[in-house]
């Protein structure tokens, strides 16, 4: 009788097998969080896109964006609070600036920013999606274990990979799984 290995798997079989002993490793949160990007919009930025405060807001986000990712966390901050000057109905600018401030390690400013994203979002579209994700994130890491599985089952009945990947992390029956499973299909 010939032993199974992983060799013999086609690879989907072995995406499969890996999505199965590893649920959160499914690409990593950035790969998740871009393809929950293909199916929401937010509504503001929609309905307002010839609007020249929504268009001059959308600029200086995105160039907060590059700010904070090349570690200019001040200059971020300083254009995103601009961008909500520009246009203060736009929850992305808000939930951006709440990523920026957990970089910071400043939580309160970052959870009052989540939670007026979310305000203006009404919790769906990409930013509202996003915002739950990241205020499980802040809640899970705080012990709120109740409070996170809450954010992260809206953000996966909104399309978040990533949450759905949260929650069954969370889940004790699923991780007691998949430890089983990788014990019985070591190669």
């Amino acid at each position: 009788m010939s032993s199974l290995t992983k060799d013999c798997l086609s690879e989907r079989d072995r995406q499969v097998l890996e999505s199965i002993l590893n649920p959160s490793q499914i690409g990593g949160e950035e790969y998740l969080l871009q393809e929950e990007e293909k199916h929401l919009e937010d509504v503001q930025d929609v309905n307002g896109a010839d609007d020249p405060r929504i268009k001059e807001s959308i600029r200086q986000e995105i160039e907060a964006i590059t700010l904070a990712g090349n570690g200019n966390f001040t200059e971020a901050l300083d254009l995103l609070g601009k961008s909500i000057e520009s246009a203060p109905e736009r929850p992305a600018p808000w939930n951006n600036r709440a990523q920026v401030y957990r970089l910071l390690g400043k939580e309160n400013d970052a959870l009052l920013d989540i939670e007026k994203a979310l305000e203006l979002s009404n919790q769906s579209g990409r930013t509202g999606c996003r915002a739950l994700c990241q205020r499980g994130i802040m809640k899970r890491k705080n012990d709120d274990i109740d409070g996170a599985r809450q954010d992260f089952e809206a953000a996966a009945k909104l399309g978040s990979k990533f949450a759905r990947t949260q929650l069954i992390e969370l889940n004790p029956f699923a991780a007691l799984c998949n430890q089983m499973l990788r014990e019985v299909m070591k190669f």
